[in-house]
């Protein structure tokens, strides 16, 4: 009967508050990571193995490896799985045409599957790494000969790690010492007005988001609100971490807001060892990442990890999720408070609306470690 009760006490609330009025502006969220777990063969190998990006649904991944069978030293391979409830598929190589024979690596798809972006020190390029985009008619096709993006983009040194915002109209990448740069290594976008266009004039991020370390690997969030920033193995990082290289982020208010200042991503996820490369899967419910941490299988850049991204919806803090913590959510409707801007993403949207009710519901009258349901 209890049981009972708590279900049709959780209809009426969402229907209470489905019903409301929406409105708000973009904001900060809160969320915390779960403890991050090896995803093991067939993804991890005896040697480097780490995940570049997710297709659009989620079903295939492009990642970096330096194991046996490729073309060269670093190559691109993919791995599929039939549903997002599957396992991943033995990774198989992207063949000689995307991978030259040398470095190729740090892959980005774009959403309709038919471009992919990438780092290659091929010959033909303008520096000692470029990036490079190769194309495909159809997600059954081959992929084609890759072309270079040009010497707007591309420097006489390192560029690379080529990442494209969801409207696909910003390339964000990283470049070494280019003029007007912050550090050894900083994170540039360069924008372009349709698909069709060229990409413009790189433009760094400045200075609240670039530091006098080396920042590299960027990656954005299905959503473009969120923005990773790793740190090269073996160079200088940022002071504030907790290892060797750590992963870290800053936010935007909206697409058109600037970056913030980035953040640590914390000692949950960040280890004493090097950890980079982070990445959050397309529906925004998983960081995936390498690192060198103790207990993996691989060589240079270790393993591909993954850990939850976890919505904090005990907004009250008295471990547990009920009544309280909806009539906050009541309270704040249709406003920017942060608190209770848990959906789509963990990190929100900007308003408290039914996104957000929807994720709170699914965890309504769940008792939460320190505190029994019935005191």
């Amino acid at each position: 009967m209890k049981r009972l009760n708590d279900y049709r006490m959780k209809l009426v609330l969402v229907g209470v508050v489905a019903a409301m009025v929406l409105g708000g502006r973009s904001v900060r969220a809160d969320f915390t990571f779960g403890e991050p777990t090896n995803l093991g063969p067939p993804v991890n190998s005896s040697w480097g193995d780490c995940i570049g990006c997710f297709s659009s649904d989620g079903l295939e991944v492009y990642m970096d490896s330096d194991r046996p069978g490729g073309s060269g030293s670093w190559d691109i391979w993919v791995t599929t799985r039939e549903t997002i409830d599957n396992d991943w598929a033995t990774p198989v190589n992207l063949g000689p045409v995307v991978n030259a024979g040398g470095h190729e690596f740090v892959a980005h798809i774009s959403h309709d599957g038919l471009e992919l972006y990438f780092t290659s020190n091929r010959s033909g390029g303008y520096g000692s790494l470029d990036m490079w985009v190769t194309r495909r008619a159809t997600k059954d096709d081959a992929w084609g000969i890759p072309e270079n993006l040009g010497p707007l983009v591309n420097s006489s040194r390192r560029d690379g790690a080529p990442r494209l915002s969801p409207d696909e109209l910003e390339l964000y990448f990283y470049s070494e010492n280019r003029s007007g740069g912050y550090g050894h290594f900083d994170i540039w976008v360069s924008r372009r007005s349709t698909k069709d266009d060229p990409w413009g004039e790189p433009v760094n991020l400045g200075s609240s988001v670039n530091s006098s370390a080396c920042d590299t690997y960027p990656f954005l969030s299905s959503d473009g609100l969120l923005l990773f920033v790793c740190e090269e193995i073996g160079s200088p990082i940022r002071p504030g971490g907790f290892g060797q290289g750590d992963m870290w982020l800053t936010r935007r208010a909206s697409i058109s807001d600037p970056w913030g200042t980035p953040d640590n991503l914390g000692p949950i996820v960040n280890s004493s060892s090097y950890d980079g490369g982070a990445l959050i899967s397309p529906d925004g419910s998983t960081l995936y990442f390498g690192s060198e941490r103790p207990g993996g299988f691989g060589g240079m850049y270790g393993d591909a990890y993954q850990a939850p991204i976890i919505p904090i919806v005990d907004f009250n803090g008295d471990r547990i999720v009920d009544a309280a913590d909806m009539c906050i959510m009541v309270d704040h409707w249709g406003t920017d408070y942060s608190l209770c801007d848990i959906g789509p993403m963990p990190w929100g949207d900007g308003v408290v609306d039914v996104q957000d009710l929807i994720v709170l519901a699914e965890h309504l009258f769940e008792q939460l470690p320190g505190r029994p349901i019935n005191p």
